[in-house]
């Protein structure tokens, strides 16, 4: 593990790239959003902050927010033009789901995560998704899963861009919508909430190879058509290799 190093200047915080991820240029004071006139003023206390947790995740995903270093609310704040309110608040957050730890009076450090922790990661997710999807594999209806395509094009359009942070979205939107199917909004909660934890970058590993995005992005295609072929056997293997054989 790297030592640590406080980074609280402008230095600190991700690149021109992260701030053209939040939604305007410009943000008010604090979390407040005021309708335009004429009409009655309307105050959206979460919009700021959910714009900062998605300019976080990406950063983090992308590997600008590196591991091992640590990051002040006020200096994340300075460069996304907030108060550190909505920034706190939003790492607060990703502690919560793994992606950095709180460091007293310093800020957050971003997670380690080691490829021994991704494994771990990548058999708790087959041990919980393998069997849901074999049991929906006997029961949901071809058509069904052929509504499921154009998700599965997502990803596959942001792998060939070499778009890490909107593959990780568009991945984790496909395997919501397959998992709804059960229709076990608990299984969702835990299954996004591992996947989510298993796409933060690696400490000592460069980023996902574009080839490997692409063949991943693949696997989805090659999924469904398993599914609707109900062919259990590639099923089985295709998810188990999904998980083992990439990062996200």
């Amino acid at each position: 593990m790297r030592g640590e190093h406080t980074r609280c200047g402008p230095s600190a915080v991700p690149g021109p790239s992260s701030r053209a991820r939040v939604k305007g240029d410009v943000f008010p004071d604090e979390d407040t959003v005021q309708d335009p006139p004429p009409g009655p003023v309307r105050v959206v206390r979460h919009s700021v902050r959910v714009q900062i947790l998605d300019a976080l995740r990406t950063a983090l995903v992308d590997g600008e927010l590196v591991p091992g270093e640590v990051y002040s609310a006020p200096a994340l704040g300075e460069r996304f033009g907030v108060s550190a309110t909505p920034v706190r608040e939003a790492m607060q957050r990703l502690a919560v789901e793994g992606a950095v730890e709180v460091v007293p009076n310093r800020g957050f450090r971003v997670t380690e995560r080691t490829p021994r922790e991704l494994a771990e990661l990548a058999e708790i997710r087959a041990l919980i998704e393998v069997p849901v999807m074999l049991r929906l594999a006997r029961t949901v209806p071809a058509a069904r899963w052929a509504e499921l395509r154009p998700l599965a094009e997502a990803t596959s359009t942001a792998a060939a861009r070499g778009d890490r942070a909107h593959y990780a979205e568009a991945d984790r939107a496909f395997h919501r919508a397959v998992l709804s199917l059960a229709g076990n909004q608990q299984l969702l909660a835990v299954a996004d909430d591992l996947h989510r934890r298993s796409q933060w970058p690696l400490i000592s590993a460069p980023a996902l190879r574009h080839g490997m995005l692409v063949a991943d992005a693949a696997e989805h295609t090659a999924l469904l058509d398993a599914l609707i072929a109900q062919d259990l056997t590639v099923v089985r293997a295709l998810v188990r290799e999904h998980f083992t054989g990439s990062e996200c």
